[in-house]
């Protein structure tokens, strides 16, 4: 179980006490105003990361490279997502509830591919794959030249 899940409403729970305790009803009024706040604020960036990812391919990323010199150990999918602007190819079998680690791939216009596991919704490993150049052509587009 992770901290947030009893951090997050242990501290709404103060803030509530604290307000009543400071300015009555008023001051509840107030810090449940605040909290709506911080919840549309973080529900419209989720809303616009999703946006922008819908209307990409799945899977999809400018360069591979990049992606993978830009992600740290530790990012959580949303995070990921929001970098990429596009949603990552799903490997393995869907179930319900999703099994860890989830495995995602994001691939680019030179089929060089990042592979990226997430244990509980957070990155833990990612590689880069990228495509072996064929060294015979390039040898034999020397020589013709």
């Amino acid at each position: 179980m992770r901290f947030n899940n009893i951090l997050i409403p242990a501290v709404a729970l103060v803030v509530l006490v604290w307000a009543y305790d400071s300015m009555q009803w008023l001051g509840v009024g107030l810090a449940v105003s605040a909290m709506v706040m911080w919840f549309l604020l973080h529900y419209t960036r989720l809303i616009h990361i999703f946006n922008r990812a819908s209307k990409r391919p799945i899977g999809f990323v400018d360069s591979a490279v990049m992606m993978h010199v830009k992600i740290k150990k530790g990012m959580p999918l949303l995070k990921v997502i929001a970098l990429t602007k596009s949603l990552g190819q799903k490997q393995g079998e869907m179930t319900n509830p999703p099994v860890d680690p989830e495995i995602y791939t994001w691939t680019d216009a030179s089929n060089s591919f990042v592979r990226c596991e997430f244990v509980g919704g957070r990155l833990s490993v990612w590689e880069l794959h990228r495509p072996q150049e064929n060294t015979e052509i390039s040898h034999n587009a020397l020589e013709s030249a």
